[in-house]
């Protein structure tokens, strides 16, 4: 006869709250996010500064990248509260380049868009935790196409091509759709593995970031077929 090992009330407790810490750090990045973005995009001086200067902006989206990587690396190796400062700090970073879509859309169109990708999203992370279907092969699938999304859209940066344009864009929603199942129920599955706060913590920020992140492009893809330009 085997036996399930056993796992005492506060371990229970903690595993239980990650996915609530997950949700409100994603939340919290995404307020910094809003908030840095309409700041710049309201200051002719910052808008000036970021996106007038070349260097300024892509050493802004360099730091973006070596946060996301650092993170994502070192999380075993950090402390909850620096990865959770690791985290707010990208958002803040990701908000002043961000703030181009205050620039090219209305505000209107935003915030019709941040609706639906909200009421999307929520759908689909609740999809990726309750289902009992195993979304592990499809992750595989997903990295694979978010790679081929990735140089497409980099070679449509040089060809410009309507067509492809649409493509990618499509593309994107369904990708991030899937990812944002899959993302869900592998942090739900390592919030399971957490045997106290510190585990907990470092599992609530890179899963936080990697919901985040879901989020942000999701949003940017349903905007370009949302969205009203200026």
């Amino acid at each position: 006869m085997s036996y399930l090992p056993y796992v005492d009330a506060q371990t229970t407790a903690v595993r239980q709250g990650v996915l609530n810490q997950v949700y409100a750090w994603m939340t919290a990045g995404l307020l910094v996010t809003g908030a840095v973005a309409m700041t710049v995009a309201n200051s002719v001086a910052l808008t000036r500064l970021i996106f007038g200067n070349p260097i300024i902006f892509f050493a802004l989206f360099l730091l973006q990248i070596v946060a996301v990587v650092g993170l994502s690396a070192a999380v075993n190796r950090l402390s909850p509260a620096a990865a959770m400062a690791i985290f707010i700090g990208y958002a803040m970073l990701n908000g002043l380049t961000f703030s181009a879509i205050f620039l090219a859309y209305t505000a209107e169109s935003i915030a019709g868009t941040f609706f639906v990708t909200a009421g999307m999203f929520g759908s689909v992370s609740a999809y990726g935790y309750f289902t009992k279907r195993d979304l592990s092969g499809l992750g595989s699938f997903l990295f694979m196409a978010l790679i081929g999304l990735l140089l497409a859209s980099v070679v449509n940066i040089f060809w410009a091509n309507s067509a492809l344009y649409w493509i990618i864009t499509y593309a994107g929603v369904l990708i991030f759709v899937g990812l944002t199942a899959w993302d869900t129920q592998k942090i739900k599955h390592l919030a399971a593995q957490v045997n106290n706060e510190t585990e907990a913590g470092r599992v609530a920020a890179i899963g936080a970031l990697t919901l985040y992140l879901d989020f942000i492009n999701l949003f940017i893809y349903l905007l370009r077929i949302l969205g009203n330009r200026r």
